[in-house]
């Protein structure tokens, strides 16, 4: 592996992840309703996930979050928070 590859492993396993099939863009869009429909579509139609729909689909979004991390504005940030509360949500599940 190249040093340029080692260091965006993360981007790799967002775009070919084995848990999850995402929809193309989806943690770019600009509604946290959106990102947790998406998610929720992903994770109910994989055939990869090891855990339940509702784990899978939070486990991935925490992970883009936590590895993008750094790279985030605020503003971004603060969309994908709020798409954990909507995907709680939409999977009707109590919001914390």
């Amino acid at each position: 592996m190249t040093a340029q590859k080692e260091k965006y492993w993360s981007a790799e396993v967002t775009a070919h992840s084995n848990a999850l099939d995402l929809e193309p863009g989806v943690f770019e869009l600009d509604d946290p309703r959106e990102i947790a429909q998406s998610l929720k579509r992903s994770a109910e139609s994989s055939t990869h996930r090891k855990a339940g729909p509702f784990q899978s689909a939070m486990s991935m979004l925490n992970f883009y979050i936590n590895r993008a991390g750094r790279n985030l504005s605020p503003e971004r940030k603060m969309v994908l928070e709020a798409a954990k509360d909507e995907l709680r949500k939409v999977f009707g599940k109590e919001p914390m």
